[in-house]
């Protein structure tokens, strides 16, 4: 990447602000390569030196990607006056790394939803031409059948509107028609709520399980979150 200012460097962590991070360097705390540096502005590059702050090796990313198991009744939002956001549920050192969720989950949506401060990628995700798969688990208040799925393949027309291009409707065996897998290649507002319900089954739970190829890790405790590894990374790149 090239050298940066070593202040900017500690700032993008979001461990300190800028005004922090100078005042560790001026007092000595911070290393590089094994060597004490006093000046904020020294020009260093994270990628090939060893920086250590109090002691610790700073861990540094050119951008971060965290995938976040969103619980209902938090906003897709990095602010909003009315309630709060996924942001909130992150540490403040990442709250201040200036990172948005890649698209959005209705409030009362749960499951899989990325958030990042890398914006090329993360338009390319979102942009229609992409192509990009976001599969959800819904529970409805009804029976779906095959007409359902057909219908959601041929691409439906609802009454308010609203045009959809053609979606993936599968039903879950052993669930009577109450359970389904809708997989989409857009992301319009209340998209899955509103096309189930045009056909007479209105959504009493919905969960998005996989997007971009990426699956919501199990692991992951609702609410909870983890940096993507590099091979999810690099399923995320084959969009770009």
């Amino acid at each position: 990447m090239g050298k940066e200012r070593l202040d900017k460097i500690l700032a993008t962590t979001g461990r300190w602000s800028r005004r922090e991070a100078g005042a560790l360097i001026r007092r000595g705390a911070v290393l590089v390569d094994g060597e004490p540096v006093r000046s904020p502005d020294t020009k260093t590059d994270p990628e090939t030196s060893v920086v250590t702050a109090e002691g610790e090796r700073l861990v540094w990313r050119r951008y971060t990607w965290v995938m976040l198991n969103k619980p209902a009744g938090y906003l897709s939002a990095t602010e909003d006056g009315r309630g709060t956001t996924v942001l909130d549920l992150l540490p403040r050192e990442l709250q201040r790394q200036g990172l948005f969720p890649v698209g959005r989950l209705d409030k009362d949506t749960e499951g899989l939803l990325l958030l990042t401060n890398e914006g090329p990628l993360a338009h390319a995700l979102l942009s229609p031409k992409r192509h990009v798969d976001k599969v959800y688990y819904a529970r409805v208040d009804g029976c779906l059948n095959e007409g359902d799925c057909a219908a959601f393949a041929d691409g439906l027309s609802l009454s308010d509107g609203l045009e959809c291009l053609p979606a993936k409707l599968e039903i879950l065996p052993g669930t009577g028609g109450t359970e389904a897998l809708v997989t989409l290649r857009e992301g319009k507002f209340h998209q899955v709520k509103r096309m189930l319900a045009s056909r007479g089954a209105p959504v009493v739970y919905l969960e998005r399980v996989q997007m971009a190829g990426l699956e919501l890790d199990r692991s992951l405790p609702r609410g909870d979150f983890r940096f993507l590894t590099e091979n999810e990374l690099a399923i995320l790149q084959k969009f770009v």
